[in-house]
């Protein structure tokens, strides 16, 4: 009896420690993130673990309907320049500290005076921010801003611990102290991210995975091997040339959308010396030759299997705001040829192209490089590392460099950093008060109608001039196995993990 007692005991105990044993997520990502520091962050990997990390004042849904995260609602002003957010209660940062009105107004302020902040030009519109109440905060505008609340949907509006941001400075993306559904454990440099289930967290009861890893690996190939053996539980930015192959392993998923962001070449018109007397620097009829020799379409076939959306703008030919005047550019090698002798410069033009070193970037600089050869061009890859080109291309080392942005609800969110004057990612370093003006009266008004009328004006000296050749929107590729239950996957590329378990 005695020995039957202590069989059912430890069975029981068995049964405990099952129902209780650690589920752990392990991601694939296309690069190592930068910095963990919402203010100072700027990578599109990064976004994908802050999606787990930091919760953001409001979301997107799977209809791209702005929503409340962090927040409950909002309500602006007739005269567009006060907004009021009203917040969730009771919400806490992974340290413990309360998620309130100051700690709001601490990260909006965060994010308008760090210096290194690429959050500032994202809500400069913001003159000042009052707290109301522990849950109530206003916002005072410069002048009225439509992508406001668009802006507060993503790095913007992630909330830090004011606690933790004071203590620990500008090395307070070393360890992360945000609101999200998981909180920091470690991080090691080009091999893994670490977090853990945040027991506090106001959505807890929709969390259902303890551990999450998330591991660098920069070849497409070896991600889905991993994902294939078992060491990986879910991948981003699968190839396309992949897609068939999944979809036929029974032990796979795949989650697929057209990303909201596009997929171009950043052209040096003007960053430092090397821009200023490169090819495209003297004359805008270089970049127009550049974009002539290229075939979209082809490229689309042969880099992503047909499955990307060709473009010539930064939002894709389905969103409102495309502007129809300029549609999709046919190539033209013999009117490239042309452009190039009006420009009077030496053929063949010599340019240096900086490629982020990923397989379907790797691609589309080679097509590039074979089709451009035809009208003129000796273009000359050079893959580098994703952060390195980051910095070399902030330094103006490069003539052309093949660079993706993951995109933004709004249209703003796209364009507005990338050609004004002194926007933090104008990388190319296009210049024109004319363009500056027609973006900023795009954020002015309320009416779609008017939004696109200045947009309208700003593709104009943009498209032929802007340092940027836009391509396509590529499909957002989700992998992941089949014992993942309740995955979404949205436009923007991000990696959700609330409401997703791992069945056994």
């Amino acid at each position: 009896m005695i020995k039957k007692l202590g069989l059912a005991v430890w069975l029981l105990a068995s049964a405990t420690v099952a129902a209780h044993a650690e589920t752990a997520l392990r991601i694939g990502l296309a690069e190592d993130p930068d910095v963990l520091d919402p203010t100072l962050a700027r990578t599109y990997v990064g976004r994908i673990v802050f999606a787990s990390l930091c919760d953001k004042l409001f979301d997107i849904d799977d209809k791209l309907a702005i929503v409340p995260q962090l927040a409950l609602g909002h309500e602006t002003s007739a005269d567009g320049r006060t907004v009021t957010i009203r917040l969730r209660p009771g919400v806490k940062f992974h340290d413990g500290e309360p998620m309130d009105a100051e700690a709001v107004k601490f990260s909006l302020e965060r994010h308008l005076t760090m210096p290194g902040s690429f959050r500032k030009a994202e809500i400069a519109s913001v003159d000042k921010v009052d707290v109301v109440d522990p849950a109530t905060v206003k916002l005072l505008l410069k002048n009225p801003f439509s992508p406001l609340i668009a802006q507060l949907a993503d790095r913007a509006g992630m909330i830090v611990s004011p606690k933790a941001a004071k203590e620990s400075g500008d090395k307070f993306g070393l360890k992360p102290v945000c609101a999200g559904p998981f909180k920091f454990v470690e991080r090691v440099q080009q091999d893994r991210i670490v977090l853990e289930r945040f027991a506090d967290y106001w959505n807890k009861d929709n969390v259902f995975v303890d551990k999450v890893t998330f591991r660098p690996i920069t070849e497409a190939t070896v991600r889905l091997a991993n994902l294939k053996s078992g060491g990986l539980d879910l991948i981003e930015r699968a190839l396309a040339t992949d897609i068939k192959d999944i979809k036929a392993d029974p032990k796979l998923k795949l989650a697929t959308q057209i990303e909201m962001g596009y997929q171009g070449i950043t052209l040096n018109v003007g960053n430092s010396d090397v821009g200023k007397n490169g090819p495209f620097g003297k004359d805008p009829r270089v970049q127009q030759a550049l974009e002539l020799s290229i075939d979209r379409d082809a490229l689309n076939q042969v880099v992503y299997n047909g499955e990307a959306l060709p473009g010539n703008q930064w939002i894709s030919p389905k969103n409102a705001y495309y502007q129809e005047k300029f549609p999709i550019p046919q190539r033209d090698v013999t009117k490239a040829k042309q452009l190039l002798k009006d420009a009077g410069v030496t053929t063949p033009v010599v340019v240096d192209f900086m490629v982020p070193n990923s397989p379907d970037t790797r691609q589309l600089a080679e097509v590039v490089q074979a089709m451009a050869a035809e009208a003129g061009f000796d273009i000359k890859i050079r893959v580098t590392e994703f952060a390195t080109s980051l910095n070399e291309a902030e330094a103006g080392r490069y003539h052309a460099y093949a660079l993706s942005w993951s995109g933004r609800v709004d249209p703003d969110g796209n364009i507005y950093s990338f050609m004004t004057c002194t926007g933090p990612n104008n990388y190319s370093k296009s210049c024109s008060p004319e363009t500056d003006a027609a973006l900023s009266a795009a954020r002015i008004a309320t009416s779609t109608a008017d939004r696109k009328a200045a947009y309208e004006k700003a593709a104009a000296l943009i498209l032929p001039a802007g340092g940027i050749i836009y391509l396509y929107h590529r499909p957002v590729i989700i992998a992941h196995t089949v014992k993942l239950g309740g995955y979404k996957q949205l436009p923007d590329g991000l990696v959700r993990l609330t409401g997703v378990k791992v069945q056994p």
